[in-house]
């Protein structure tokens, strides 16, 4: 088990654009040291220069994904050269009457390096496995799907 932390705080202060309103705009501390500027989304009136809990929350499964298909593919003699992914995830109204992330895309690209270069069938085999151990996919509800290109 381990214990993970991070510190989250806002201040009060004026909507920059709707003066009726206040700021979305906080910080989130993490390890003491990494700060992000994080809002609201620009359609809950938050800043666009900011990130918002949704892309940290997408960007939390997608980061989760590669470290474990990276830790897979090591262990199967695989040299993994380069890791892209543009992840999106779909806020929509949930069958509970609400919002919620209810669907996650991962669009990996990955580049091999060495002598051993994984055919389609193991590289599809390591998304699985990645995707089934994924500590934060199998902490959300969101249907997370893998379109590896």
């Amino acid at each position: 088990m381990s214990v993970h932390e991070a510190a989250i705080h806002w201040q009060h202060a004026p909507h920059a654009t709707e003066p009726n309103t206040y700021s979305r705009n906080h910080s989130v501390s993490l390890n003491g040291q990494q700060e992000v500027a994080v809002s609201a989304s620009v359609e809950f009136k938050g800043d666009p220069d900011c990130a918002d809990p949704e892309q940290l929350l997408i960007s939390a499964v997608s980061s989760c994904h590669m470290l474990f298909f990276l830790a897979i593919a090591e262990m199967q003699g695989f040299q993994v050269e380069s890791y892209q992914d543009d992840p999106k995830g779909y806020l929509e109204r949930n069958d509970k009457k609400g919002m919620a992330i209810t669907r996650i895309e991962l669009s990996p690209r990955i580049t091999f390096g060495g002598d051993k270069v994984p055919d389609e069938e193991a590289i599809n085999k390591m998304h699985s496995k990645a995707h089934s151990s994924c500590f934060i996919r199998n902490s959300v509800t969101a249907e997370v799907t893998i379109n590896a290109v």
